[in-house]
């Protein structure tokens, strides 16, 4: 309950500071031309629609689990995320055909004067409050969509930085610097579309979480004195959520309830970490036979988040 509630309260949040944004930036832009100012009233307002399809994914991703999804909705997120990446690949493009064809016409927009630059500082500063917050959200509710959203108010910071030299630029005689920082804008707009890819395509074809992770897996398992080693650990993500199979290797003259309580042990143990759903323990006795070597397993209770070995 309590993540839903953190989650919606920054979709909201984004979408009412994205909506002021765009009436600012583009109320500059109707009345002076300028191309770098149009090209952040384009980015606000692709931020401002891209921030109602989150909302409205995020009010799904969040509902409990039902009896046709019993894991919870939290793998639509990064298709979420993924479809704001196409939107912004469109605007970014848009927006750097403009600002080419303008340089290469030698047609440069007007100058957006003093309130442009107050439009432009005021904009950068509201998009460092808003990386902050989405970022720390997302990372501390594990939520895909939110971090995208992060990584995107933090790319604006710079591309609304690019913004005010072209409107200063243009105030001191360069016009052309105008078309220069909107095609500026257009690659970090491209840049962050391109950075929300990367950081989700993992999430969907259910690629292996970072070593770091992978190593506190193995580690928590051993943890228990009477697991005695692990094999065929299998970590993957399942959405932004890791499931996890095992082999726990145990003395093989315990009763079942000894053994299940073993299981269940390590099974919430590892629970436990903040980004892993499932756990899945094999349980392997002594006198089968089936205690194995596993070099990355023992690598990995030597693994320290330094990448030290530990000692």
């Amino acid at each position: 309950m309590e993540r839903r509630r953190a989650i919606r309260r920054v979709g909201f949040v984004v979408l009412a500071a994205n909506v002021l944004l765009v009436v600012g930036k583009g109320g500059v832009w109707w009345t002076s031309g300028s191309l770098a100012l149009g090209s952040e009233a384009v980015n606000s307002l692709a931020d401002a629609v891209y921030s109602t399809i989150i909302l409205g994914g995020l009010y799904l991703t969040t509902k409990p689990p039902d009896w046709e999804h019993p894991h919870g909705h939290e793998r639509i997120e990064p298709f979420i995320s993924l479809f704001v990446a196409v939107g912004i690949f469109a605007a970014g493009g848009a927006i750097l055909w403009r600002s080419t064809s303008s340089i290469l016409a030698g047609t440069y927009g007007g100058s957006a004067g003093t309130l442009g630059v107050v439009v432009l500082v005021v904009a950068a500063v509201f998009k460092y409050v808003l990386y902050r917050y989405c970022y720390s959200v997302g990372r501390e509710q594990n939520s895909p969509a939110l971090v995208a959203a992060g990584v995107d108010n933090r790319n604006d910071i710079l591309t609304a930085g690019a913004a005010l030299v072209g409107v200063v630029g243009g105030q001191f005689g360069y016009p052309i610097l105008d078309p220069l920082a909107a095609m500026v804008v257009s690659i970090g707009i491209v840049y962050t579309g391109y950075e929300i890819v990367r950081d989700n395509v993992n999430y969907l074809v259910g690629a292996a979480p970072p070593e770091y992770l992978r190593a506190l897996i193995v580690q928590t398992a051993l943890s228990h004195p009477d697991v005695y080693g692990a094999h065929d650990v299998v970590a993957h993500y399942v959405g932004p959520e890791i499931d996890v199979s095992l082999h726990i290797e145990v003395e093989g003259d315990m009763t079942i309830t000894e053994a299940h309580d073993i299981e269940t042990w390590v099974v919430q143990a590892i629970r436990n970490i903040d980004e892993v759903d499932d756990v899945f323990v094999h349980i392997d006795p002594r006198e089968l036979g089936e205690w194995k070597e596993d070099d990355e397993t023992e690598r990995y209770t030597m693994f320290s988040p330094d990448g030290g070995d530990g000692r």
